[in-house]
């Protein structure tokens, strides 16, 4: 037995146009079949698009210009393992309309099933009201994963960066050069030298760790473009 929809619409404060689209949303394809109605295949279609889009752009907005890393994390942070992870932390499962052989095959907890239901779910909250109404998902669920990620991607840009120098026995040293804005919205500049004088790169954040990594990711750049040349 599925939730209450309305449950899901109070959790993210959406309130749909066409209840509908959320009912198909939530609705496997054996339950279609057995009861001669549509299931959530198609708003999977639009929900793969969307999250590609916003993930896209919360990227874009958070990761130094380098295209071929972008590409990378987006990927990652829309896999399926992604996908699951989401719909796991608020139990989408529990909402999903089954048929009786799927839900005896506990249906809920298939991996597959959980993304497809998430790109669904984004989907119907597109094509219901639009972009922007997504974000309320995407702020609560997706965005808090995909920025822990960050910070996990960034500590390997300093580990690379201290394994390249150490290489060449060479010492690294990071500066806070700037810092401002008001209390609850600083703006930290970072620099990081080499060999205590030379600058290497240069990166801003919100945090002091998150101006040091990005001030790796700079320098590391800096020597990928050196050897090009």
């Amino acid at each position: 037995m599925s939730k209450d929809l309305s449950g899901l619409e109070k959790l993210f404060n959406l309130s749909f146009n066409n209840k509908g689209l959320l009912v198909r949303a939530m609705t496997h394809s054996s339950y279609a079949n057995e009861n001669n109605t549509l299931s959530n295949e198609r708003l999977e279609f639009v929900g793969d698009a969307v999250l590609d889009l916003v993930v896209g752009k919360y990227l874009y907005e958070h990761i130094p210009e380098a295209e071929g890393i972008l590409t990378k994390k987006r990927a990652q942070e829309v896999c399926e393992d992604a996908l699951v992870d989401y719909a796991k932390s608020f139990n989408l499962g529990d909402y999903l309309l089954f048929g009786k052989g799927e839900e005896l095959s506990m249906g809920r907890t298939k991996p597959g099933i959980l993304a497809d239901a998430f790109e669904a779910f984004i989907g119907a909250i597109y094509i219901d009201k639009d972009i922007e109404e997504t974000y309320k998902v995407f702020k609560k669920v997706v965005f808090p994963h995909v920025k822990a990620d960050l910070d996990k991607e960034d500590a390997d840009f300093k580990s690379k960066l201290q394994e390249l120098v150490q290489s060449d026995k060479r010492t690294l040293r990071y500066d806070i050069v700037s810092e401002t804005g008001p209390a609850h919205n600083r703006l930290f500049v970072s620099r990081v030298y080499m060999d205590e004088t030379i600058v290497m790169g240069q990166g801003k954040g919100k945090t002091k760790k998150e101006a040091e990594q990005k001030a790796a990711f700079s320098a590391l750049k800096k020597l990928a473009d050196n050897e090009k040349e």
